[in-house]
């Protein structure tokens, strides 16, 4: 399992991913789970992946190559003229991995998952953020819901509730994406070291910031220490409730 958060902002988008695949407790391994696409001043595509790992780097190695779906029609991201139909690029590749491999899967046992986040900006269209799902369908982020979010959600999810709203600033909005990140890290082993950070300036069409934060990160370790810090701080001004216990 994984954990993938987009925030969809009046400013940009910012995107967040950790990098662990386990299949057992004894079987933990680390994959990146952010891929890009990127031709500055063209475009800039960013896909974050949850679910079965064998999957998910079928799609995106077929999404390197230019493949012709079900209809006929020729799909390259890099040829896409907006991020709506980037995103039935990406959906055609989920179905045609899952035709091929969705079957097979299942006889061993094994129910087929996956889903992903699509955020970026082409040039003459505006930026948006998509979830896709194992059908291929996908939804869009928009300034009633400007994050999506994919694998283990639940814990990263109140903060992002309480904190982003589509006048979120960037470097804000990317705190926020790492403070979410630390709670999921805290209350899930799936969940894991090193994350993958990219922000997305509106129509700069290329990639403002693309980092790999490892467990030696001094930020993001400031982070781990002050929430907790803070948080524990906040507890204990909340008053007691006068039950007589």
């Amino acid at each position: 399992m994984t954990y993938c958060v987009g925030l969809y902002l009046n400013d940009g988008i910012v995107m967040l991913s950790d990098s662990r695949t386990n299949a057992g407790v004894d079987s933990i391994a680390t994959f990146g789970k952010m891929h890009l696409w990127e031709k500055p001043g063209d475009r800039a595509l960013a896909i974050g992946t949850a679910g079965n790992l064998s999957l998910s780097q079928s799609v995106v190695a077929l999404l390197r190559e230019t493949f012709t779906d079900s209809d006929g029609r020729l799909c390259d991201l890099m040829q896409a003229t907006g991020m709506f139909e980037a995103a039935g690029m990406v959906g055609a590749a989920i179905r045609e991995v899952a035709r091929r491999d969705g079957d097979s899967l299942k006889q061993q046992g094994l129910e087929p998952a996956l889903s992903m986040l699509l955020g970026g900006q082409i040039s003459g269209r505006p930026h948006e953020l998509y979830m896709l799902y194992y059908a291929g369908n996908f939804i869009r982020a928009t300034e009633d819901t400007p994050f999506l979010q994919i694998g283990e959600i639940k814990y990263g999810k109140p903060i992002l509730d309480r904190v982003i709203r589509p006048d979120t600033p960037l470097v804000q909005a990317a705190k926020c994406a790492l403070v979410s990140m630390d709670s999921t890290l805290r209350s899930n082993i799936s969940v894991g070291l090193p994350l993958d950070l990219v922000v997305l300036r509106k129509d700069h069409l290329q990639f403002a910031l693309r980092k790999r934060i490892t467990e030696d990160d001094p930020y993001f370790t400031s982070i781990r220490s002050l929430w907790g810090e803070g948080l524990r701080k906040v507890f204990q001004t909340i008053p007691d409730p006068n039950w007589g216990l």
